[in-house]
């Protein structure tokens, strides 16, 4: 499994992580910032995180995900500090023998971890900035 919280996402890290050549399929969910929001204009956001207890979670998520799918390998890697729009902050990616699996884990793994993992979210905009998830 390659979990990790950073500052920079490499997405060509985490496809050759992902890459094995029993692997008929490799999913990659990659999240980025979008410039907009409830109708403004977003300049930056900002996450933070409790590192270990995210990190934690985030193994627990890919456990969950490996019981329930015959998955090949796994990766989440989110990124914490100031990030413009455009730039990615999430990747969710596994390998699978087809694609089905790789698709549902693919979905399960972001659909839990913007639940559960204690990772947080400020937007800027122009005129103020608001944190957009005060909770796991």
């Amino acid at each position: 499994m390659l979990i990790k919280l950073v500052e920079h996402i490499d997405l060509n890290e985490a496809y050759a992580y992902l890459h094995a050549n029993e692997a008929g399929a490799v999913n990659l969910f990659v999240g980025t910032v979008r410039n907009h929001s409830k109708g403004k204009e977003v300049v930056r956001l900002d996450f933070e995180a409790y590192d270990a207890m995210a990190i934690r979670q985030m193994e627990h998520l890919a456990k969950q995900a490996f019981e329930k799918w015959s998955l090949v390998k796994l990766a989440i890697i989110h990124a914490v500090g100031a990030k413009d729009p455009g730039t990615p902050v999430v990747v969710i990616g596994v390998s699978s023998a087809h694609r089905d699996a790789s698709f549902e884990a693919c979905r399960y793994l972001i659909d839990e971890l913007k639940k559960t993992v204690p990772i947080w979210k400020k937007e800027f905009y122009e005129d103020n900035s608001v944190w957009v998830n005060a909770h796991p």
